[in-house]
């Protein structure tokens, strides 16, 4: 009988994340994925081509699901500016939203990303995720200002400090490995701790 590939797959799968949380990229090893996939180096070839294809294949849809909802997200916000939203309808979807949404049920993938990635292209993930949003909440406070909102004039390093802060915040509780009723009150405590200074800056009471 042929053998079913899928599963298989799925047994490599299940062997590259056991040896990446546990040890990180960098530690990790082919040889020792394959033996907890019950396989050879050459059988995990005919899987992906090297150790960074691997780790890639893990954490690479759910850094497409952030982006994903990240987008929504900012032209969900636009079209109520546009309609000019009341604040409360404005700010009812926020990023812990995406947190608990998108990140919490693929913890696994996350914490690879954020705390197994050194020596892989994503091992500034953070950083960079937050240089990203920090040009959208740029362009997103002009936009506002232009509105008639009064916001906050705020340099680029103080808004870089501020979202880092907050991206910060909303991660830890996963990288803390915080059962999944701790992270959202933790999750929700953020939310009232930054919510009326991110109101404040954007001008809306």
């Amino acid at each position: 009988m042929p053998r079913d590939k899928t599963l298989s797959h799925e047994k490599v799968k299940k062997a590259m994340k056991e040896e990446f949380l546990e040890k990180g990229f960098e530690a990790a090893s082919i040889r020792s994925i394959g033996a907890r996939a019950g396989m050879t180096s050459a059988g995990l070839y005919r899987h992906y081509a090297d150790k960074e294809a691997m780790f890639n294949a893990l954490v690479e849809p759910l850094i497409e699901s952030i982006k994903q909802w990240t987008e929504n997200h900012k032209s969900k916000k636009y079209d109520l500016l546009d309609e000019i939203a009341p604040g409360d309808e404005l700010f009812g979807e926020t990023f812990v939203d995406m947190v608990k949404e998108v990140i919490l049920p693929r913890r696994d993938e996350f914490l690879l990303l954020t705390s197994r990635s050194a020596g892989t292209k994503y091992e500034h993930f953070i950083h960079d995720y937050a240089i990203d949003n920090q040009k959208e909440l740029l362009e997103a406070i002009r936009y506002l200002k232009e509105k008639g909102y009064q916001t906050t004039e705020l340099s680029e390093e103080e808004l870089h400090m501020l979202l880092s802060a907050y991206l910060t915040a909303c991660f830890e509780p996963i990288i803390h490995d915080y059962d999944d009723d701790k992270v959202k009150k933790s999750l929700n405590t953020v939310q009232k701790f930054f919510m009326p200074g991110w109101l404040k800056i954007m001008g809306i009471n």
